[in-house]
């Protein structure tokens, strides 16, 4: 291995079989060893080859360096274990909520950057300048002309010459000793590899088959131009500038502080406990943890909510019960559900309809010979339901009537009430199509139009045909029910009478510019004149959520400071990834006196009933998932809410006594700016994984599934596009052997191929961390005014070839240190990131047991990680044009690599390069990036590139891609053929079944084959 030489040899020396020390590694061992004569040999097989090693002879020198310690085979020499300067508490606290408002903001299980928060990549813009201008600095020449960049490879010749020269002089010196010398040198120049693209289409996406009904993509907004969307699009002032004094101050550092530090380490100054950090979890051998334990939500829900208001204090659950809008309606509700097989039912919120549906089903006698079912678009409204049924029922949670979610299942045998996410019931649907246990499904909050209910739609619509003794409700909170009685073919509508208590809406006079800081205001006018009742704030994620919670915590110190009584005020946030205990948290009770505020997503805008809300503060915006098809990429935004959501969030307020609405947005606005009813997800989101279900549902052609809003066809045809080329799907559109796995897997469709290739590589432990990494958002943290530290520590992982071997890095180095957190303090991690990552491998893991698929690993052969990182991200690969610019292979689109990200750490830039995803700043940025060999593209995306061989390779490579394209339209004749010759059978089948089934007519005296008309031999008279 060769450990080092001059600065330049480091950079571009091609002998350099290991990885090259990165630019932030301290300065050459030769500066510290002195010669002698008795050399220690130092010689050991390489950990991972760089890509410098092309075709051909590699010229790999092993050198023994004096008084330097041996590297043993199998050390990693990538992090250096001097510490930083101490990392405080405060900037710990940083790091945690960082890391949290990042992830916390998410959807459930999914993997994507939200777009206004901080963003993946680091460092400002001033750094990332000064990287770039030092990087175009040395491309100049003396009298000031750039150089092009065959004159750039020409210099780094030149600085290898040099090197070579250096090593040879020191070799002949004796200072070291080579154990292995190459004397003969291959003057012969590599051949470069050229990589041809094409782009194949297989026959079943060239437009004639049509997938959908809707042609162009849906927008989720009414008028782009309006005030609200230009205020979403703009965020909120308030928000930054706390997010700036917080980082400002809790990046200070505690000189005063010894533990950890030199001095401290000196005069034996311990750290505690608690700034050790170390790890609780119990993690075995192959790092996996029991991740179902931090997500009951039943343990928490146990103890039992007291009641707040006067109406919940003064009456028995049962009198409670009887007081709801739907006890008047109960027996002509029953009578209905009687009658017909499906039902859509509407109530406004609070009426009662998901509490008491089931209990009058269950006591109609429907639980007798099976389970009724309720589904909800959310978690934590399925637990906090079920807990509530199971009191009014005075049963245990878990016995008559339990809960199902990701991860949790509280259900037993006695269990005849059951409620769910639709994503749960959508599982069920793949295991039992009939869903035979089930003899009522009630799918409540039809309203919000979630990717899974717009899936059950179609499927449940089908067993309802199937099987005359099940039954179908569905609820909704809004008025378009019309749309769901039309789908499943003009169904009757019952309508549940008014709501509970009458609310009052009251709107702003003009725009909020500043929706945060409005929502805040309002909130401490409201606590300090109105009449007592709690406050419930609706916010568009984690980040503004924080940034209220801390804005009003610090208004309410400056009251208290300044008056002497000031009543307390609970300030509780909510979010669907906050932990379970503290979500458990605004179900109960509030000290005496103090006002609860609850600063929630749209979480609570649904079935969440929380006892005791009067006044309800709506800022008119929400998060969604949008999808751009050209970009390949979904992505969170902020969007003004639609008047549905509008007017269930101001429900909220009525559900325990009259209340109030406070809309910070203006009456013209709710009218004119805002949709009637929110955009389905189907048709704003990346469709992979719908078309990975669907197929494995059976369901071939994608037009004969009914979709009540059917997807946009440039959704459905990138998603088929892109399942085809992963190799999920087959030339004609049929479910490959690779695609039935991929279904398993709650990942993107690339992220499962990897993970599948890992397995046939032989790399899966690997990858199944490079994957779990790429689930949360960034585990490395930087300070702003301990920026250079920070980077400088983040350098220490890097492993030059790659990003994704620099996560894989670092989750191994901290597995080295005990998964301990105050390691990652001291290395600018985030402790939270790297054990939400742990948690994610874990749950893979089980779900790769399921599948008995055994755990491989290649050792140190990272070469091998790279080739499945390639598998799974190819349609995304970019070759070089410019130093550190690159275009997209296939679109010729321009990326560029990021000067944070590893590569540059490389001494060169690489020809080719994958990358995760493309991310917009100032310029279009490549998201963890990884160099890539040209064969290893043609090899694993035969469908766009290949390799030119020699000469007359061209006419060979067109007459192969005619024969091609010619054997899969062939393939898709054949199975037009096969699919219109089974068409055929069926339908004779289907005619002699009937002609079974006629009854013949007796007609005796009827000769067979004659006619009872005789025409009269001849005509006229």
């Amino acid at each position: 291995m060769f450990v080092g030489a001059s600065p330049d040899a480091r950079l571009v020396s091609p002998w350099l079989g290991d990885h090259t020390p990165s630019a932030g590694s301290s300065a050459s061992p030769w500066d510290r060893v002195s010669p002698s004569p008795i050399p220690i040999r130092a010689s050991g097989s390489s950990d991972r080859s760089s890509v410098s090693r092309r075709g051909g002879r590699s010229h790999q020198h092993t050198f023994s360096v004096l008084s330097s310690q041996p590297l043993e085979e199998g050390e990693k020499p990538f992090v250096s274990e001097e510490h930083n300067p101490e990392i405080t508490e405060d900037m710990r606290l940083e790091m945690e909520y960082t890391s949290d408002r990042a992830w916390y903001d998410r959807e459930e299980g999914n993997t994507l950057f939200d777009s206004n928060s901080s963003s993946f990549f680091f460092g400002d813009e001033v750094s990332i300048q000064k990287k770039e201008a030092e990087l175009a600095k040395k491309l100049v020449r003396r009298d000031g002309s750039k150089m092009t960049l065959s004159q750039s490879k020409k210099l780094s010749q030149l600085t290898a010459d040099n090197a070579q020269w250096e090593d040879r002089q020191l070799l002949r010196s004796g200072a070291v000793r080579g154990t292995e010398v190459q004397t003969e040198f291959d003057d012969e120049d590599e051949r470069k590899v050229i990589l041809l693209v094409h782009d194949t289409k297989p026959p079943f996406l060239d437009g004639r088959v049509v997938f959908t009904k809707q042609a162009e993509p849906v927008m989720p907004l009414k008028d782009p131009t309006s005030d609200m969307a230009i205020i979403s699009r703009k965020g909120s002032a308030l928000v930054r500038e706390i997010r700036d004094k917080q980082s400002q101050n809790k990046s200070r550092q505690r000189f005063w502080e010894l533990a950890g530090s030199k001095l401290g380490d000196i005069l034996g100054v311990e750290k505690t406990a608690e700034q050790i950090d170390a790890d609780t979890a119990e993690v075995n051998e192959e790092g996996e943890v029991n991740f179902k334990e931090d997500a009951k939500f039943a343990q928490h829900m146990k103890k039992g909510g007291e009641a707040v208001s006067d109406f919940a204090k003064s009456k028995s659950l049962a009198e409670q019960r009887q007081y709801l809008p739907i006890f008047s309606v109960r027996d002509e509700l029953l009578q209905v559900i009687r009658e017909n097989q499906i039902v859509v039912v509407v109530g406004e919120t609070g009426s009662g309809k998901t509490t008491q549906l089931t209990q009058y089903l269950h006591e109609d006698g429907y639980t007798a010979n099976g389970i009724v079912g309720c589904t909800q678009p959310r978690r934590v409204a399925a637990m906090s339901v079920a807990k509530r049924v199971s009191e009014e029922m005075e049963t245990e949670l878990g016995d008559k009537v339990g809960y199902a979610i990701r991860f949790e299942d509280v259900t037993g045998k006695n269990t005849i009430i059951k409620y769910m996410t639709d994503g749960v019931l959508l599982r069920e649907t793949l295991k039992d199509a009939e869903l035979d246990k089930y003899r009522v499904i009630v799918m409540d909050e039809a309203h919000e139009r979630s990717l899974n209910t717009d899936v059950l739609f179609g499927i449940l619509k089908k067993v309802v045909a199937q099987r005359r003794d099940f039954k179908l409700i569905v609820t909704s909170a809004t008025l378009n029910a019309q749309k769901f009685s039309d789908f499943f073919g003009s169904v009757p509508i019952f309508h549940i009478p008014g709501r509970t208590f009458p609310v009052k809406t009251l709107y702003s006079k003009s725009p909020c510019e500043d929706y945060v800081a409005a929502a805040v205001k309002q909130a401490m006018a409201i606590h300090v004149q109105s009449p007592a009742g709690d406050i419930l704030i609706f916010m568009t994620g984690q980040d503004e959520i924080e940034a209220a919670c801390y804005s009003l915590a610090e208004r309410m110190e400056q009251m208290a400071a300044s008056t002497k009584d000031v009543p307390k005020l609970l300030i509780l946030p909510i979010y669907s990834q906050l932990p379970a205990d503290l979500q458990a948290k605004i179900f109960q009770k509030a000290e005496d006196g103090a006002r609860k505020c609850i600063v929630a997503t749209n979480i609570a805008e649904t079935s969440l009933t929380v006892d005791g809300i009067f006044y309800v503060i709506d800022t008119g915006y929400g998060k969604m998932k949008v999808y751009n098809p050209r970009m390949g990429m979904d992505a969170l935004q902020v969007f003004p809410v639609s008047q549905a959501a509008a007017n269930q969030r101001a429900g909220r307020a009525g559900r325990t006594g009259p209340g109030t609405c406070y809309r910070l947005y203006t009456e013209n606005a709710y009218l004119n700016e805002l949709l009637p009813s929110p955009v389905p997800e189907i048709q704003r989101t990346n469709l992979g994984n719908v078309v990975l279900l669907l197929k494995s549902l059976k369901i071939e052609n994608l037009l004969d599934f009914d979709f009540m809003d059917p997807p946009p066809q440039d959704n459905i045809l990138n998603s088929m596009y892109q399942l085809w080329v992963l190799g999920a799907l087959s030339n004609v559109g049929g479910l490959t052997d690779l695609g039935w796995k991929m279904v398993e897997f709650p990942l993107d469709p690339p992220l499962a191929k990897m993970l599948l290739m890992g397995e046939q590589l032989g790399c899966l432990n690997e990858v199944l961390t490079i994957v779990s990494m790429l689930s949360v958002p960034s585990v490395f943290f930087r300070p702003k005014d301990r920026a250079e530290e920070s980077d400088a520590a983040r350098e220490k992982f890097f492993v030059p070839e790659s990003d994704h071997l620099t996560l894989l890095n670092v989750f191994l180095q901290w597995k080295e240190h005990q998964y301990r957190g105050d390691w990652c303090n001291d290395h600018y991690l985030h402790v939270k990131g790297l054990r939400k990552a742990r948690e994610v491998r874990s749950q893979l893991l089980d779900i790769l047991k399921t599948l008995k698929i055994p755990l491989t690993t290649c050792g140190h052969d990272w070469d091998v990680i790279r080739k499945a990182i390639c598998s799974a991200y190819f349609h995304n690969a970019a070759r070089l044009k410019g130093v550190g610019e690159y275009v997209n292979c296939r679109s010729g689109m321009p990326c560029h690599l990021h000067p944070t990200s590893a590569l540059y750490g490389l001494g060169y830039t690489p020809d080719y390069v994958v990358y995760h995803e493309l991310v917009l700043t100032t310029k279009e940025y490549m998201q963890c990036a990884t160099s890539v060999e040209p064969q290893w593209l043609a090899e694993m995306g035969p469908m766009f590139f290949s390799v030119k061989d020699s000469d007359t390779s061209m006419l060979e490579h067109k007459k192969r891609q005619k024969e091609e394209k010619t054997a899969m339209e062939e393939e898709m004749e054949n199975l037009r053929k096969a699919q219109a010759e089974d068409e055929r059978r069926n339908k004779e089948k289907e005619r002699e079944k009937r002609a079974k089934q006629q009854q013949q007519i007796a007609t005796p005296g009827l000769r067979q084959g004659s006619s009872t008309y005789l025409r009269p031999k001849k005509f006229g008279l």
